[in-house]
């Protein structure tokens, strides 16, 4: 009998330690490490296609990621038969962009976002980004847009014309550093200090010389932007912001203690800078600043900026001073509305119908980068630009803009260019020499561009 007693407890015992080892083989199966040995959170995700973009995220929320893709194919045929020194019409990828992006742990957002276009590989945005519980404030760190301009600050997939505005390329666009903003209901504020930017190869190596070769600091600039709404609803916004920067010259800048202003005409088909300063030397600073005046009701809108730009010299030269400004308005054609993003202070995507969207939009642009007291002639001109946008879905968009180009007589982009006829009739870069009357020199004429945009 004991015997028998015996053997059960035996069996018993060597059950338990038969389930405890299995217990602990399945904890020790559950457990995840990552390439370097440690162990992990594991975490499900769902994964789903919004509006065709591929998002994994976690059932608490508090993990995602996504890509973030477009490719903009644009072509131009420019009617050149008067211009003095003619425009090549073509065909570009404009954007190839490949971006990821992710959230973390709740509050934690990162990305990194590169372009391929031109067969070159640039990188725009790469930053992390904090933002608390109540989503009202963050803070972010690495390369991304200075808070400065409501047209600058709109991404490409969601601008109004195939180009920005002439007088957009005053705002610093992207520059490594530091930003904070607060969003509320009615106003935003943000103000950030920044750096270099990463720009392309050669810039890239204009910094890295400076700091190599002459142990020279690479510059600072302090930006900041306010805008207030006092009327905000589902139907209408009425937007009115304004920022400031105060800039030192930056070492990625092939001259040092220089500023130079130099654009394409709202075209990137046409590589003709007509507007270009040259280098400005000696500089010791330079302050923007601009107002902002837009708003929407239902499918009307209206957006519009003043820029201005003074350039402080040293050895007692002459202050510099360059301004510009827009004025751009737009229609849908349908059942649509125009949306407005109030955490970062710009228009969105319109809201589309079953059967997509139809816009007309129109633009005006001027922008004077000459500076007689200062001896600085980098020209002016004036843009008319009538756009047609059909928002064939969330994803695909047709655009198709005819601009008219009226440049004064500097606009000859740093001397290489025609700007009109001299006392013989030959044609002449010197626009002291240019016997046309006010108004008729400098290159005129019209363009036509399309685009095919695909965001996935």
């Amino acid at each position: 009998m004991r015997i028998k007693f015996y053997t059960l407890v035996m069996a018993l015992m060597l059950l338990s330690i038969a389930s405890n080892a299995q217990h602990e083989q399945k904890a020790l199966d559950s457990v995840k490490l990552n390439q370097y040995g440690q162990k992990v959170e594991s975490l499900d995700l769902e994964a789903e296609a919004r509006n065709a973009i591929i998002t994994f995220e976690s059932k608490d929320g508090n993990y995602k990621f996504w890509m973030d893709n477009r490719v903009l194919f644009d072509g131009g045929y420019f009617f050149d038969d008067d211009t003095y020194n003619g425009i090549g019409n073509g065909l570009v990828i404009r954007r190839a962009r490949l971006a990821l992006k992710t959230i973390v742990h709740k509050n934690w957002y990162a990305e990194i976002d590169m372009d391929f276009a031109g067969s070159q590989l640039e990188l725009k945005d790469a930053y992390i980004k904090y933002t608390n519980d109540a989503r009202v404030f963050n803070v972010k760190a690495g390369h991304f847009r200075e808070s400065f301009s409501m047209e600058t600050t709109t991404t490409s997939r969601y601008v109004q014309f195939i180009e920005r505005s002439l007088s957009s390329k005053f705002s610093p666009s992207r520059h490594l550093g530091f930003q904070a903003n607060y969003m509320k209901e009615k106003f935003l504020l943000s103000g950030g200090v920044h750096f270099n930017t990463i720009g392309d190869t050669e810039e890239t190596e204009f910094t890295q010389d400076a700091n190599k070769d002459t142990s020279t600091d690479e510059g600072y600039s302090l930006t900041g932007r306010f805008v207030y709404r006092p009327i905000y609803d589902n139907d209408k916004v009425l937007h009115i912001g304004t920022a400031a920067s105060y800039r030192t010259p930056k070492t990625h800048l092939e001259v040092p203690n220089s500023y130079r202003f130099s654009t394409r005409s709202i075209s990137n088909v046409n590589r003709k800078k007509y507007l270009d300063t040259d280098d400005i030397l000696n500089v010791d600073n330079n302050s923007l600043w601009n107002v902002e005046l837009a708003g929407a009701y239902k499918n009307i809108m209206f957006q519009s900026e003043y820029f201005n730009n003074d350039i402080n010299r040293l050895e007692d030269l002459s202050g510099v001073n360059l301004n510009g400004l827009y004025f751009q308005m737009g229609y849908l054609l349908g059942d649509g509305k125009y949306q407005y993003n109030k955490n970062e202070g710009e228009f969105t995507q319109p809201g589309l119908g079953k059967k997509g969207e139809m816009e007309v939009a129109f633009r005006f642009d001027y922008i004077d980068l000459n500076d007689e007291n200062a001896g600085i002639y980098g020209g002016s001109a004036n843009g008319y630009t009538l756009g047609l946008n059909y928002y064939v879905n969330t994803n695909i968009k047709l655009m198709l803009d005819y601009s008219y180009l009226n440049h004064d007589r500097y606009a000859n982009g740093k001397g290489k260019l025609f700007v009109g006829t001299d006392i013989n009739g030959d044609l002449t870069k010197d626009p002291t020499e240019v016997v046309e009357a006010e108004g008729k020199a400098g290159e005129d004429y019209g363009q036509l561009q399309f685009r095919i945009e695909i965001d996935f």
